[in-house]
C-alpha cells in the first residue's frame, strides 16, 4: 500500500471540543422545554451530525420536530460554539495533530475532513489552526443526507478527492482514515477504506476491536511503511513499545491490526 490520502474525522481526531458540544446540546434541549440526559451523549451525539443528534434524542423525549424548527436549532447550536471559538487564544488540538498534517502535507498526501459537525465550524478552526489549505475537500454533517454509520460521507470524501486528483489514479486502497468513534469506524469500513482508531475518546482495547488498527497518538503511525520510499523522514516514536509482538506484517509496524468483532 502507498498512501496517497487521509480522510480525517473532525470532532475527537482534529480538536477535542466534544465537552463543548455536550453542553451546547444541553442548552438546546433546554430551549425546548426538555431535559438532558448526559448518559445518552455518547450513544446520539458522538460521531455523529447534530442534526441526527437533536432529532433523535427530541424524539425519545415524545417531540418531533418540523424541519424549520430543527434549522434554528441547528443555527443556534452552531452560533454560540462559533462565538466559543472566536473567544478561544489557544484551541484544544490533540497534541501531534498539527505534526502529522504537515508530515502528510510535505509527503504530497491529499487530505479531507469527514465530518458529523457543520461546515462553519469546521472552516472555523482550521482557518484559525491556519492549515484550512491543506485540506482539498471538506464533507460536512450539513451537506450529506445520512450521517455516520452510513458511508455516505467517506464514499463522497473519496469521490472529490478523485475527481481534483485524477492523475493520483485513486482508490480506495490508497486512503486512510482517522476516527474516534464506533460510528465513525463502522461509516469507514463500509465505505472500504482502512480506518485507524485513535484512542482520544474511547480506550485503546475498545478500538482495537473494531478497528483496522489502534493508536494512542496519530503520530504513533509509522507512515515510512505507508508513504513513497523517501518521500520523508520519521523518527521513530516511544509509543512503538505498544506494538504486538503478533502483529502482521503487512500492517504498519507501529500499529496493532485489530480483529473484527
Amino acid at each position: 500500500m502507498t498512501l496517497k490520502a487521509v480522510l480525517f474525522d473532525f470532532n475527537g481526531v482534529i480538536i477535542n471540543d466534544e465537552s463543548i458540544h455536550e453542553r451546547l446540546l444541553e442548552e438546546v434541549l433546554l430551549s425546548e422545554n426538555l431535559r438532558f440526559n448526559p448518559e445518552e451523549f455518547q450513544q446520539y451525539s458522538l460521531g455523529r451530525s447534530d442534526r441526527s443528534a437533536i432529532v433523535d434524542l427530541c424524539s425519545l423525549r415524545g417531540r418531533v420536530l418540523t424541519e424549520s424548527v430543527i434549522q434554528s436549532l441547528m443555527q443556534r447550536k452552531l452560533q454560540a460554539y462559533q462565538s466559543q471559538v472566536q473567544s478561544m487564544d489557544e484551541l484544544p488540538i490533540y497534541n501531534g495533530v498539527l505534526e502529522f498534517i504537515e508530515i502528510l502535507r510535505s509527503a504530497g498526501c491529499k487530505l479531507a475532513v469527514v465530518s458529523g459537525a457543520m461546515r462553519a465550524e469546521i472552516e472555523l478552526v482550521l482557518v484559525k489552526m491556519g492549515v484550512r489549505d491543506y485540506f482539498s475537500a471538506i464533507v460536512a454533517g450539513d451537506e450529506i443526507r445520512s450521517s455516520k454509520p452510513d458511508p455516505e460521507g467517506y464514499l463522497l470524501g473519496f469521490k472529490q478527492l478523485q475527481e481534483q486528483f485524477p492523475e493520483l489514479e485513486l482508490a480506495l486502497e490508497d486512503c486512510l482514515v482517522i476516527e474516534d468513534s464506533f460510528p465513525g469506524i463502522q461509516a469507514a469500513k463500509a465505505a472500504g477504506i482502512g480506518v485507524v482508531g485513535v484512542a482520544n475518546t474511547y480506550p485503546f482495547h475498545m478500538l482495537h476491536r473494531v478497528a483496522t488498527w489502534t493508536v494512542d497518538s496519530v503520530l504513533d503511525l509509522d507512515l515510512e511503511r505507508l508513504l513513497p520510499i523517501g518521500a520523508i523522514e520519521i523518527e521513530e516514536t516511544s509509543a512503538e513499545t505498544n506494538v504486538d509482538t503478533n502483529t502482521d506484517t503487512s500492517a504498519p509496524s507501529s500499529i496493532q491490526p485489530s480483529g473484527e468483532r
